[in-house]
Order: structure tokens, then sequence, then C-alpha cells
């Protein structure tokens, strides 16, 4: 399987919002967008993320737009993020995605979250050299509740 991280390019953000608007892919980031259906939000959203400083990468597999991956945040507290279409889901795509990120910002530390009973983020972000930090909790956006979620770190 080939994986590529591209520049994120303007055709990629309707299916950035197709993959983003999956009610189950929701459930499983938990920490999302309030209604992960309104388009104006989202077009907001990534206009706002396109003119950051973040670091923002269209991730493709087999050429076809499968997601995206993200470091933003200041300095010290830089974050790591990645949404992979669930169709994609269990082939080691946001693994060799993260790779690529990570190869891409040497900057350290990096830091990461994910819903604790995200199972399969957290071995992601762990493959990837993260280590488990702390805990916290907050409320998920996709759940409707408060959430318990682990926090992680690259580097110090």
């Amino acid at each position: 399987m080939d994986v590529v991280l591209r520049e994120v390019h303007d055709g990629d953000l309707p299916i950035f919002f197709g993959h983003m608007s999956d009610p189950e892919s929701n459930r499983m980031a938990a920490f999302t967008s309030k209604d992960p259906t309104d388009r104006a939000a989202f077009d907001a959203h990534w206009a706002r993320i396109r003119i950051s400083d973040a670091v923002v990468r269209t991730v493709v597999a087999d050429g076809a737009v499968v997601g995206h991956t993200a470091v933003y945040g200041p300095p010290e507290e830089r974050e790591v993020t990645y949404f992979i279409d669930r169709a994609h889901w269990g082939r080691g795509i946001a693994t060799l995605a993260l790779r690529a990120l990570l190869d891409t910002v040497p900057v350290r530390p990096l830091h990461a979250r994910a819903a604790a009973d995200n199972a399969g983020s957290i071995r992601v972000l762990r493959k990837c050299g993260f280590m488990v930090t702390g805990r916290d909790r907050g409320f998920a956006n996709a759940r409707g509740e408060e959430t318990d979620e682990v926090l992680l770190t690259l580097g110090r």
C-alpha cells in the first residue's frame, strides 16, 4: 500500500466533509465539532486552519484521498491530529500517515489525546512513539457527554 501526504487542495474539502460527517467515525473520535453536518461551520473551520501556522496534510492511499493529519497549536503545546475515513480503518494508514507527518515536523515535544475507549487511535499513537502521560475528562460533542481521555506525548 502506498500512503503519501501532500498539501491540502480545495477539492479535498468536500471529501473531508464526507469523512467527518460519518456518525460512527465521529463517535469514535468523540471530540469533534458540535454539528458535523454543518457545512458552513466546517468551511469556516478549514478556512482558519489553512491560514494558521498548523502543518496540515491530505492523506492519500493508493491514489485516493482517505483523510488528513496535522500538527497545530502553540510551540510548547503542539498537538497532532488525524482523521481517516472509516472505510479505510484497520489497514495501517493512520500509522503510516502519522509517521510521515512526524518526519515532516521534527519539533518536539508533540502531544496527542484520544478518547480512552478509542483503542485503535491509542495504538496508532503508541506505534509512532507516543507515551501515555496522563488522563483527562472532557465534553465529547459526538457523544453528548463527558468522556475519559488519554493524553500522550512524543519526546520531551
